[in-house]
């Protein structure tokens, strides 16, 4: 996996499980206030319904009343009067009562005339439930509510049902009515079906919100990749051209001084030696002087040698390493340009790695580079040493300091080049520099302390 796709991932993923998240708390809350309310309206309309049924086994008491009250249970024309009554009492499509003696024997039932005379005590309905048993006891108990399974005479089928019974003690009889709920369970089942269609809209309403927004972040992610890209790829180009016009200048400075000065000062030799052996064919005394000055000349070729070879890669840093390196290049420093220089560089138990070494010396070799034509500085401090497990490197100088960002931005490789080379190590570089209080450059390399 690229490190784009990663960085990419980074930001889409806490998005997506944020959001799943969300989603997720969003549906179950909704759900359960909905099965909250559902169950809230369920209780408020068989609260109605209870109300309801109280008030017709009122009514129907009421109506026996003169019957009940007044006539002896033991006559027959008083009990077949109050039957009659009761059978006669109906409201609406299937509202009827009916009347059961405390044996379970059915007396009244105005929808179901086949029932009466038959013990339904033990009578069952679809779900187990021991309709009349439990109907007589809640109604011993001062009156209650049963629900059970019941046949609607209006649609032939079997639903659901409440009822209230109550009992008539003087007579031995149990009073009741009941309403079909099935009309409530319909409209339970239209909110709960409207509840769940809101919860799914609510849920894809999330994920189509969760998707553009992850559409967006990938597509805004990818334009920020592409223009990165370009830009990288810009960068990458001004550098490589940099790389290549630097690489030209340091191949144009060996041209010119091997041309200025190696070539000018190996054509003198050449001057000198034919001059002598010229003046020794001729027994011409003087043909010793031209021909020391010849070697005079030809040894300071041999140091320009020297000189641009330890330019090019210094011997010494490789055989004796990184401070004896900067001690010669140093030396040469104060003897070449007179400022004044302080070390702080104590021996090393163990040598650094042969690219750090480099690299810490083309930076002070840079710096050096720098402070002698830029700085007009009088005094310069160098340093070396490990602080814990990071070896440092500072470079100070008392010189008219500059604007970082300003040199940072300008083309040429100088400081940019002195941080990228530190950064491809794995160092970190700090410079510092204002207008009139001069420079300090630090590199530091985390590794292992030596003991």
């Amino acid at each position: 996996m690229s490190l784009k796709t990663k960085i990419l991932s980074l930001a889409v993923l806490p998005l997506l499980v944020v959001a799943s998240l969300i989603m997720v708390t969003t549906v179950n809350q909704a759900r359960q206030l909905g099965k909250e309310e559902i169950l809230t309206f369920e209780r408020n309309l068989l609260a109605a319904k209870r109300t309801e049924l109280k008030h017709y086994v009122s009514l129907a008491l009421t109506s026996i009343e003169p019957v009940y009250r007044h006539a002896d249970p033991d006559n027959p024309e008083a009990r077949e009067l109050m039957k009659a009554i009761l059978h006669s009492l109906t409201y609406g499509e299937d509202g009827y009562f009916f009347v059961y003696d405390l044996d379970g024997v059915n007396l009244v039932h105005p929808k179901q005339p086949e029932l009466v005379g038959r013990n339904l005590y033990d009578l069952q309905d679809i779900n187990g439930n021991h309709v009349i048993r439990h109907l007589l006891e809640v109604a011993n108990k001062g009156g209650g509510y049963h629900r059970y399974m019941w046949l609607k005479p209006s649609l032939g089928e079997i639903v659901d049902k409440l009822s209230y019974a109550v009992i008539l003690p003087e007579w031995g009889w149990m009073l009741g009515t009941g309403i079909y709920i099935d009309d409530i369970v319909n409209e339970i089942h239209k909110i709960e079906t409207q509840v769940n269609q809101n919860i799914r809209n609510t849920f894809f309403t999330v994920l189509v919100i969760i998707a553009v927004a992850t559409a967006l972040i990938v597509m805004v992610g990818v334009l920020i990749n592409l223009h990165e890209h370009r830009l990288a790829d810009s960068k990458l180009k001004e550098l490589s051209q940099q790389t290549v016009l630097f690489q030209e200048d340091e191949k144009r400075r060996i041209s010119r001084e091997l041309h200025d000065g190696i070539n000018q000062l190996m054509v003198s030799v050449k001057y000198r030696i034919e001059l002598g052996m010229e003046k020794l064919r001729l027994n011409d005394c003087s043909a010793s002087e031209d021909l020391y000055q010849g070697a005079q000349v030809l040894n300071e070729a041999i140091n320009e040698v020297r000189r641009i070879s330890r330019d090019l890669r210094p011997s010494i840093l490789d055989d004796l390493g990184l401070l004896a390196a900067l001690d010669s290049l140093l030396g040469e420093f104060t003897e070449r340009t007179g400022i004044e220089l302080e070390r702080d560089t104590p021996p090393c138990r163990q040598r650094l790695p042969e690219q750090i070494e480099t690299t810490l010396y083309r930076i002070v070799q840079e710096a050096l580079t720098n402070i002698e034509r830029h700085s007009e500085a009088t005094h310069v401090h160098l340093s070396t040493g490990w602080k814990g497990n990071v070896f440092q490197l500072t470079i100070r100088d008392d010189g008219k300091g500059f604007h970082i960002k300003e040199v940072l931005c300008r083309r040429g490789i100088g400081l940019r080049n002195m941080r990228e080379r530190v950064e491809f190590l794995g160092g970190d570089f700090i410079a510092h520099s204002e207008p009139g209080l001069g420079t300090e450059l630090k590199a530091l390399f985390p590794m292992h302390s030596p003991a």
